[in-house]
């Protein structure tokens, strides 16, 4: 019984430290860019680009000129 709340726990926290990561990840290439985390993420939304923070990290690992891009169509 207690393995299950374990696991029940677990794949609730998985979810989190994935996206600890992700924001790691871009808000390293952002400062990169010129920019941070959290004005990069503002102007996402205030210029209605919407992408998860999954596929932007993965653009800023393996495209960093794709990432560029976006974070100039950002601003």
């Amino acid at each position: 019984m207690k393995a299950w709340s374990y696991k029940y726990r677990d794949r609730k926290k998985k979810k989190s430290e994935f996206r600890k990561k992700w924001q790691t990840q871009i808000n390293a290439a952002c400062r990169q860019n010129g920019t941070t985390y959290s004005k990069f993420i503002h102007n996402l939304k205030k210029n209605d680009i919407v992408l998860d923070r999954k596929i932007l990290a993965d653009l800023a690992r393996n495209n960093p000129e794709t990432f560029t891009k976006i974070v100039e169509e950002a601003k």
